[in-house]
């Protein structure tokens, strides 16, 4: 069965989260998932309070911008989240968005060698390795985490682009497509992560690919789905997303998995009128209908 969560966009202030993500739990929403958008909302300080605030629901960061983080301090904050709250926490870096990057300068010249270096050296310290490595941006000396998980995590990574796609077959655990990403786009990005994944000779184990999707419901779904998508520099085709009732999203998820997906992630617009209310209709009603036997 894919499993579903919604996003708590950023652009809600970061006291609204103790009720939403409550909200999730008890409504039976699988997955909560948070951005560390700049300059908004710390990824990481967010996923600890949702989940210390529930019991059951799983919580993802999707993503940390590597630019922004020394690896020693990506590990560090991981293997906290995940030894508190074992088998609830996802992780997932990436390049950031440039602009955003280059505002604070930390703007890599070569963000696809600054993710490898540093996708190679967060997964072996959340091994329990100690790490030497003398890279282009990576740079540690006998580093080794005092409090590794007890059972090494997925590190995910979000991607785009085919380079940065093959990389996360090469170098991670897991793959985060935006909720520009249609059915054909996560077909695109299995058979891209899979020639990484061929070509490091990694065989064994399921890669996971975790895609957003824009959704929106309710009143005026169709017209805020449009503007959302168009805000984002793309064409509003139906392919990408979904404007309805818990039916509509549903087809839209299932094709989605269909394709490949592992997770499907709902993505309300930055406008949704009623946050609390989208988690409790992806929950309470678009789930029963992607749940597969």
């Amino acid at each position: 069965m894919t499993s579903l969560g919604v996003v708590f966009r950023p652009q809600l202030p970061p006291e609204r989260l103790r009720a939403l993500a409550r909200g999730a739990e008890e409504a039976g929403l699988q997955e909560l998932w948070l951005w560390e958008d700049c300059f908004l909302e710390g990824g990481i300080s967010c996923a600890a309070a949702a989940l210390a605030w529930t019991e059951r629901l799983r919580v993802g960061v999707g993503l940390l911008p590597v630019p922004l983080r020394n690896v020693a301090v990506t590990a560090m904050e991981t293997a906290t989240l995940h030894r508190l709250f074992p088998g609830r926490a996802a992780v997932a870096v990436g390049h950031g968005v440039q602009d955003w990057m280059g505002q604070v300068g930390a703007r890599a010249e070569s963000p696809l060698t600054l993710l490898r270096e540093h996708l190679d050296a967060l997964r072996a310290l959340l091994r329990g390795e100690r790490v030497t490595a003398k890279g282009r941006y990576v740079n540690l000396d006998g580093v080794a985490l005092d409090w590794p998980p007890a059972l090494a995590p997925e590190v995910l990574t979000g991607a785009t682009g085919p380079r940065t796609l093959r990389l996360a077959g090469e170098a991670a655990d897991g793959t985060v497509l935006t909720a520009s990403t249609t059915a054909d786009g996560v077909r695109r990005a299995r058979r891209l992560i899979d020639e990484g994944r061929r070509a490091a000779g990694r065989t064994t184990g399921h890669h996971r690919v975790v895609v957003y999707l824009h959704t929106a419901t309710g009143d005026a779904a169709a017209a805020r789905l449009r503007a959302e998508i168009e805000a984002d520099g793309e064409s509003a085709v139906p392919e990408r997303g979904v404007a309805g009732d818990a039916e509509a999203v549903a087809e839209a998820v299932l094709r989605l998995a269909d394709a490949g997906a592992d997770t499907v992630v709902l993505q309300p617009t930055a406008d949704e009128p009623d946050p609390e209310g989208f988690v409790r209709f992806a929950a309470e009603q678009v789930r029963p209908l992607v749940a597969r036997p």
